[in-house]
């Protein structure tokens, strides 16, 4: 059966979900659980309510939409999150969600049913920007993460989690769990990455998740003034931060093709142009496809910054942040996303997802599997973020497809 979604209503609804916190240099400022999330958050439940969806909301915020099967049988979860990035791109995140709802609109549309289930769903806090960690609803929900530690969680203003969703009106009657047995997930995502578009590719099949760890280093020194202490009496936080930071760079080279690591937030105590830094606090992150591979970088970071201490006559502590072991897909759904692929004409190739989605979790729920679309450039969480509406398309037909064989395949 040839199915598509229909174009120009899904190119219309993008545009729509878009101008909800969008920039003016087009990108989108959606943080979690803030004013503009809420309104997006509004105007999915009421899209879905119109497409005749059953909808619940659990206590984390995570919103479902129930579309009934034929059978008694295990749902298809098909989505992904709303929220953004701060001045992020209006793609991210944003494209699976509503890909998943035009799908559920196709099958309106054309009166097909499906023997199982299909339920789509928008993710509380992917990102991890405003609140962390990032896969926050969706850890919740798959039992990776303590609801009661999570609701405890504070943003920069001390704002807590279960306070934000309650002042949005998000904190919702059902558990944080699965609501019954799962057969599948699939996700639709931007690359977030070069390799689609620099091998000519329409498509990506996802095999799998990086693993990742992210910590904090906090040197502490001797603030003093930066004219008339000498150098070798100094005890300078931020040349050691400094010499470790470079290192998190070079690390990734030594180990593989693949690992990266990157430093994303520095604070400097007192901050001064004129006083020698005494407190400096920085975060790392490493990622790769191989959970040896990540350990050992975390490994020789401490080294490194044990090493700087000692040069520089401070001291320092560390904190762990996050850590995820990589994923791999199980080839059922990764096979549905291949054929749908090759069934629409679409030219594709395997990857391995660099960015860590909400797939991560759902995989400890059921089987799990991703389609990517193109990222131009490779940029994402950024304004600069851009995928074509053809992309956008062909990676949503790609997923509808795929679902579709899922709901209705093998049952």
């Amino acid at each position: 059966m040839e199915f598509t979604l229909t174009e120009d209503r899904f190119v219309e609804t993008m545009r729509t979900q878009a101008e909800i916190g969008g920039t003016e240099n087009g990108g989108l400022h959606r943080l979690a659980l803030s004013d503009a999330d809420k309104e997006v958050r509004d105007w999915f439940y009421e899209r879905m309510e119109r497409a005749g969806l059953d909808v619940r909301i659990d206590e984390f915020g995570n919103m479902f939409g129930r579309r009934e099967g034929t059978r008694d049988l295990e749902p298809v979860l098909v989505g992904s999150h709303l929220d953004s990035q701060p001045y992020g791109g209006i793609y991210d995140g944003a494209l699976g969600t509503i890909a998943a709802l035009e799908f559920v609109r196709e099958l309106n549309d054309r009166n097909i049913e499906t023997e199982r289930p299909v339920e789509i769903v928008n993710w509380t806090n992917e990102e991890g920007s405003r609140f962390q960690p990032t896969l926050q609803g969706s850890g919740v929900w798959a039992g990776t993460l303590d609801v009661a530690e999570q609701y405890a969680v504070t943003d920069e203003d001390g704002v807590t989690v279960e306070e934000a969703l309650e002042r949005i009106g998000y904190k919702g009657d059902h558990p944080a769990e699965p609501a019954t047995d799962y057969d599948s997930y699939l996700e639709l995502h931007i690359e977030q990455g070069p390799y689609l578009e620099s091998n000519g590719k329409d498509v990506g099949i996802v095999t799998g998740i990086v693993g990742l760890t992210w910590g904090e280093i906090t040197f502490y020194g001797e603030a003093n003034h930066s004219g008339a202490t000498p150098i070798h009496h100094r005890s300078d936080a931020m040349v050691a931060a400094a010499d470790v930071v470079t290192q998190v760079r070079r690390i990734p080279s030594t180990l593989g093709e693949r690992t990266v690591g990157t430093v994303g937030s520095v604070q400097v105590q007192p901050d001064s142009i004129n006083v020698i830094p005494g407190e400096v606090s920085f975060t790392y992150g490493f990622r790769d496809a191989n959970a040896e591979t990540i350990r050992e970088a975390e490994k020789r970071v401490l080294r490194e910054a044990e090493a700087a201490a000692e040069r520089e006559g401070v001291t320092f502590e560390h904190e762990d942040r996050a850590s995820a072991d990589p994923v791999y897909f199980d080839d059922r759904c990764v096979d549905a996303v291949q054929q749908a692929a090759d069934e629409l004409h679409y030219d594709s190739m395997e990857v391995f997802s660099g960015g860590v989605h909400d797939a991560t979790h759902a995989n400890e729920v059921c089987d799990a599997g991703m389609v990517f679309a193109v990222s131009e450039d490779g940029k994402s969480h950024t304004e600069a973020e851009y995928t074509s509406w053809e992309d956008c398309y062909s990676a949503a037909n790609t997923l509808a497809r795929a679902a579709l064989k899922l709901a209705t395949d093998d049952v």
